[in-house]
């Protein structure tokens, strides 16, 4: 493998952090001997089209430093390739670092143990959604959760992770489920009322919120967790019990294992590592080892 390696920064990830990160990292790669370059975007399709000519040019290895929305593009450049990916995660979510074992907001820690990994060819392979030509790594989410995700990307006010707070309560007030029609695996149509069906090539989105507690990035399957037809006070009850995986004990709650799956519901949208996919239909396939990731 060649010895030099690309970072990918969000500078905006965490209200600046991913810029701060990119320091450390680079440094703690530098010392390791490698020769580090730096791409940044101007925007989301040019930092994407920096990245695919990154891979291209033969880059050892790419190094998303941000959140989750900057691992996103990264995949989107590295899948299916030989080229593999590194994570420095800085951002607000970081649900794929999490789910890789990788250090959270400690961009030191993370760069010397992506260094340690490519001098140890520790380099394993995983599974990924598709939808379409779009590539994700942790939860495909419709329902309730997208709805508060169109909401609060609507808002101006007020910022942070308060816009979404405010925006699942504004959902809360008008909650009602809503009629998915569904077919995993190419079976049978099913026809089901419900709150939410989140779609997990890994366990958490939204910084931890582990909606599908079981999902495996090797396993070569989706976990689909079904929240079914519940209102407002069950849903209260069960909502925080995410944080935990113990919501899928509920019996409004029933998880299903699948290689493919497709939705389908009136006026929802879906939303994949926090990055809007589009309105349902959406067909979804795992694609097992689909990219190479520099791990622990």
């Amino acid at each position: 493998m060649t010895s030099e390696i690309t970072l990918f920064v969000n500078p905006a990830a965490g209200r600046g952090r991913g810029a701060r990160a990119a320091r450390p990292a680079a440094s703690a790669l530098r010392s390791a001997g490698y020769a580090v370059r730096t791409v940044v975007g101007e925007n989301a399709a040019d930092a994407l089209a920096r990245a695919r000519a990154a891979v291209a040019d033969g880059t050892g290895a790419l190094i998303a430093v941000g959140g989750d929305g900057v691992a996103h593009l990264a995949l989107q450049a590295v899948a299916g390739t030989r080229t593999p990916l590194g994570l420095v995660a800085a951002g607000t979510g970081n649900d794929l670092a999490r789910a890789l074992g990788l250090p959270v907001r400690d961009p030191g820690a993370a760069g010397h143990l992506i260094a340690d990994a490519l001098k140890g060819a520790r380099i394993r392979d995983v599974d990924l959604g598709r939808v379409g030509d779009r590539w994700f790594g942790t939860v495909l989410a419709s329902g309730f959760d997208s709805r508060v995700n169109d909401r609060g990307n609507r808002m101006r006010w007020p910022t942070g992770r308060a816009r979404y707070d405010l925006a699942m309560l504004a959902e809360l007030a008008a909650f009602r489920p809503f009629p998915y029609r569904s077919t995993l695996d190419d079976g049978a149509v099913r026809e089901v009322e419900a709150t939410l069906v989140a779609v997990g090539n890994g366990p958490s989105y939204g910084g931890g919120m582990r909606i599908c507690p079981g999902a495996d990035l090797t396993d070569g399957l989706f976990d689909v967790t079904v929240v079914g037809d519940c209102d407002r006070t069950t849903l209260l009850r069960v909502f925080p019990k995410v944080y935990r995986g113990t919501h899928v004990g509920h019996p409004q709650v029933t998880v299903h294992r699948t290689v493919k799956v497709e939705l389908a519901a009136d006026g929802v949208s879906g939303y994949a590592d926090g990055e809007r996919f589009g309105a349902l239909p959406l067909t979804a396939r795992c694609v097992p080892r689909a990219v190479r990731v520099i791990g622990p």
